[in-house]
C-alpha cells in the first residue's frame, strides 16, 4: 500500500518482530529490545474527504474569528491568499474548525473559510521535483511546504525546502511533478 508523502505530528510505530505497538516520536519504545529494532512506520491516513480551503482574515477583522490560543501563531501567518486543509468534521453547529498548514494546527471560526473547489495538485508534505529546470542545471527536489492560491486564475503555486531550506522561488503546478 502506497501513502502520500507527508509528515504529521502524530504517527504510529509497529516493531515488525513483536506484537509490540508505539505511538510518539521515533525513540525505540520501551518494551522492546535491542534485538528487535526493526521498524515499519506507517503514515497516518489523510482524512477521507480533505477539504481545503481560504480563510481570509486580517488583524482589521477582529481577533473573535480565531481561537484565543492561536492568535499571535495565526497572525504570524499571514493566513491571505494560503491555502489550508479543513481536518475537522463537516458539523455546521461547531464554534471552530480545524484548518491546517504546513505542520501548524489552528482553530479558527467558520464563517471567514472559503472552500476551494478545484483541488490544488500537490499538498504539504507531498515530494515534487522541477518538471523542466533551467540551462542543464540539476532539479529542485523537496517537500511542499507552503501553497498559495490566485483567486484570479483560480491556479495554486508553492514553495519548497530543499534540504532543510526553503527555496526563495514559488513555483507553478505545471512547474512541478511528483518525485519518485
Amino acid at each position: 500500500m502506497k501513502y502520500a508523502a507527508a509528515y504529521y505530528v502524530n504517527f504510529e510505530i509497529y516493531p515488525i518482530e513483536t506484537g509490540l505497538r508505539a505511538t510518539g516520536n521515533l525513540g525505540r519504545p520501551p518494551a522492546v529490545k535491542a534485538s528487535q529494532t526493526r521498524f515499519s512506520i506507517y503514515a497516518m491516513p489523510r482524512p477521507a474527504r480533505l477539504t481545503y480551503g481560504l480563510y481570509a482574515w486580517l488583524p482589521a477583522h477582529g481577533y473573535r474569528y480565531v481561537h484565543p490560543a492561536n492568535r499571535r501563531s495565526f497572525e504570524l501567518l499571514e493566513p491571505v491568499g494560503k491555502v489550508f486543509e479543513k481536518i475537522s468534521p463537516d458539523d455546521d453547529s461547531a464554534d471552530w474548525i480545524t484548518l491546517r498548514y504546513d505542520e501548524q494546527q489552528f482553530l479558527v471560526s467558520p464563517e471567514l473559510f472559503k472552500e476551494l473547489y478545484e483541488k490544488p495538485a500537490f499538498s504539504f508534505g507531498d515530494l515534487v521535483r522541477e518538471a523542466r529546470p533551467a540551462n542543464g542545471r540539476p532539479p529542485h527536489q523537496g517537500l511542499v511546504s507552503d501553497v498559495f492560491w490566485n483567486e484570479a486564475t483560480s491556479r495554486a503555486s508553492y514553495q519548497l525546502v530543499e534540504r532543510k531550506r526553503k527555496l526563495p522561488q514559488v513555483f507553478a503546478e505545471t512547474e512541478l511533478q511528483l518525485a519518485g
